[in-house]
């Protein structure tokens, strides 16, 4: 593995930064792939062949399930059951792919805790996301509301007739993506900073203890920031597509 993928450790080169590892010309461009490519690609391959495990296992299915199925099913049952709170009638149409940007950001949030600099610890990673749900949002408001319900909400909370509050909610509408990526890249990135720090500040003495602050950046703060940017997801496609006649 590239050296440069790992969290430095050494006081003379604390480094949290992102790094080219080489670069290809692209239509005249250099275009470089990064650490976070190489560990996006990382987290992929692991959730690829977890999927074809399952879907082998599954295949196989014992009516009374045991070890591996056991884990395959709990994990289904779990996602299915939160976007199923969460969304209700919808669900069926989302749970494949909140369940997908669940595991993958699950994942990517505690690679860390095998060295890996985490992929959400990217801008570049958290603003795509947000973005597919900013598109996904959209497509479902056109899809299932009309012109005239979109235009009275984006004027409310006046008259349709009196579009003062339209320029104040269209900049509301465009945050969504950027507080959805921001608060997810951020939190991850601190923690990311900091193990690098106490890595590379105290160096001889960082050796078992740092252990209690992989388990709070990595995998709890990990695990809360996946499931909040989730539940966001869910909420706001779920608003989209309601209409009045819900």
């Amino acid at each position: 593995m590239n050296s440069s993928i790992l969290l430095a450790s050494s006081a003379d080169s604390i480094d949290f930064m992102i790094h080219g590892i080489f670069s290809v010309d692209f239509f005249g461009h250099k275009v470089w792939i990064t650490t976070s490519h190489a560990c996006i690609l990382i987290v992929m391959l692991l959730m690829i062949a977890f999927a074809v495990a399952a879907n082998r296992k599954l295949k196989k299915a014992q009516e009374v399930p045991r070890g591996f199925q056991n884990v395959i099913e709990l994990i289904i049952e779990m996602l299915d059951g939160m976007v199923e709170s969460t969304m209700g009638k919808w669900a069926p149409r989302f749970v494949n792919y909140i369940s997908t940007i669940f595991v993958f950001i699950l994942m990517s949030n505690i690679s860390g805790l095998f060295g890996l600099r985490p992929p959400t610890a990217d801008y570049g990673t958290t603003l795509a996301l947000a973005l597919i749900t900013f598109c996904m949002i959209w497509f479902n408001k056109f899809k299932h509301q009309s012109l005239k319900q979109l235009w009275t909400d984006m004027c409310s909370p006046l008259p349709p007739w009196l579009p003062i509050w339209l320029p104040i909610n269209l900049v509301s509408e465009l945050a969504i993506p950027i507080s959805l990526s921001l608060r997810l890249f951020a939190n991850v990135l601190s923690g990311t900073v900091i193990m690098a720090l106490v890595y590379g500040l105290l160096r001889v003495i960082a050796l078992a203890w740092p252990s209690v602050l992989h388990v709070y950046f990595d995998l709890f703060s990990g695990a809360i920031q996946t499931y909040v940017f989730c539940m966001l997801t869910m909420t706001y496609v779920t608003q989209a597509c309601s209409t009045d006649e819900d």
